[in-house]
C-alpha cells in the first residue's frame, strides 16, 4: 500500500506542473491558488459527507488544520510562485528537494523522533542529483538581488510545507484521519488567500475558458484531492522524512514529460544527477538492521 501511495503521489505531482501552466495568465495567482483549494475543500466535504466518513473535530485540532491551511495550502504555494517570476523553476525545485532534511531535522527538533543516517545520506545524494540534472539551467542564471529574494521565498515555502507534514503528522497521531483534517485545511487556506485578496485589492477574477477550468479541475481533483491525501497518508505511514523524498523524485516525471511534450535533451550530467536520485531513493527507504541485543546469562 505505502508504494501504491507513494508512486501515486510522485506521477500526480510529476504532472500538475503543466496545469500549473496552464494557469498562468489572466487571473491573479493568489486567486488561482485559492479556487483551487476551495473546489478541493467542496470536492472533500461532499465525499465525506456522502459516506458518513467526516470526524468531528475539537478545537485544538480544529487549530492545528488553521494551521496546516496556512502552512501546506497557501503561504507556500504564494512563496513557490512568486519565487517563479526571479529565478528558474530548476533551482525551485533544487530548494524544495531539501524538505526531506527539514523534515528530518524538525521531527528531531519537535517530535523527538531520531533522524536515521542512511535518511539523511540519501537526501543529500537526491539533492546533489537534482543540483546535476538542473545544473545548465542553475549556471547560465546571473546572481542578483531578485535571485536572492527568490531563493529566500523559496526556502521559506519549503520550511512552511515541512511545518504542514508534522502539523498532519499529530493530527494522524491523534486520530483523526488526512481526508478529515485535509478538508478543514484547504478550505481555510482558500479562505485565508481570499482574505489576502481583498486586502491586497488583488482582483478575484475568472477565467471561464476551457483551458483554465480544465486545468483548474485537474490541479483541485487529481493534484490536491488525491495528492494530498496520497501524500499525507505516506506520512502518517513512513514519517515526514521518508514520504518527503516524493519532492526529488516528481522533477524526474516533470523532467520526462517535458522531454516528450517540450524537447528537454537529456545529457551525460542529467544522467548521472538521475542516478545519485535512484541511489538516494534506494538509501531512503532502506530498513535499518536491527541491533543485536546482547545474551542474558
Amino acid at each position: 500500500m505505502n508504494l501504491f501511495l507513494y508512486l501515486l503521489t510522485v506521477l500526480i505531482w510529476g504532472t500538475t506542473w503543466i496545469a500549473i501552466k496552464l494557469q498562468l495568465g489572466e487571473v491573479a495567482l493568489a486567486a488561482s491558488i485559492a479556487y483551487r483549494f476551495a473546489l478541493a475543500a467542496l470536492v472533500l466535504f461532499a465525499v465525506l459527507l456522502l459516506s458518513g466518513g467526516l470526524q468531528r473535530l475539537d478545537r485544538r485540532t480544529q487549530g492545528l488544520c488553521l494551521a496546516q491551511g496556512l502552512c501546506l495550502f497557501s503561504l507556500n504555494f504564494l512563496c513557490f510562485y512568486t519565487a517563479s517570476q526571479w529565478i528558474p523553476s530548476g533551482l525551485i525545485a533544487v530548494v524544495f528537494s531539501t524538505a526531506t532534511l527539514w523534515n528530518a531535522l524538525n521531527a528531531r527538533l519537535f517530535l523527538r523522533q531520531r533522524i536515521a543516517a542512511n535518511v539523511l545520506a540519501g537526501g543529500a545524494l537526491g539533492l546533489g542529483g537534482l543540483g546535476l540534472l538542473f545544473w545548465p539551467e542553475l549556471a547560465g542564471h546571473e546572481a542578483s538581488r531578485e535571485t536572492l529574494l527568490g531563493l529566500g521565498l523559496s526556502l521559506l515555502g519549503t520550511l512552511c510545507f515541512s511545518a504542514g507534514n508534522l502539523l498532519s503528522s499529530l493530527q494522524q497521531k491523534a486520530g483523526y484521519r488526512p481526508l478529515s483534517t485535509n478538508a478543514w485545511s484547504m478550505a481555510y487556506g482558500a479562505l485565508l488567500l481570499i482574505g489576502y485578496c481583498l486586502l491586497s485589492g488583488t482582483p478575484l477574477e475568472i477565467d471561464w475558458s476551457t483551458r483554465y477550468i480544465g486545468s483548474l479541475l485537474y490541479l483541485a481533483i487529481p493534484g490536491s484531492v488525491i495528492g494530498f491525501t496520497a501524500y499525507l497518508t505516506l506520512v502518517g505511514r513512513m514519517g515526514p522524512e521518508r514520504a518527503a523524498y516524493c519532492t526529488v523524485l516528481f522533477p524526474l516525471v516533470a523532467l520526462n514529460i517535458s522531454a516528450v511534450v517540450e524537447g528537454y535533451q537529456w545529457t551525460p550530467p542529467a544522467l548521472l544527477g538521475l542516478l545519485l536520485v535512484m541511489l538516494g531513493n534506494v538509501l531512503v527507504f532502506r530498513r535499518p538492521k536491527p541491533v543485536a541485543q546482547p545474551a542474558r546469562a
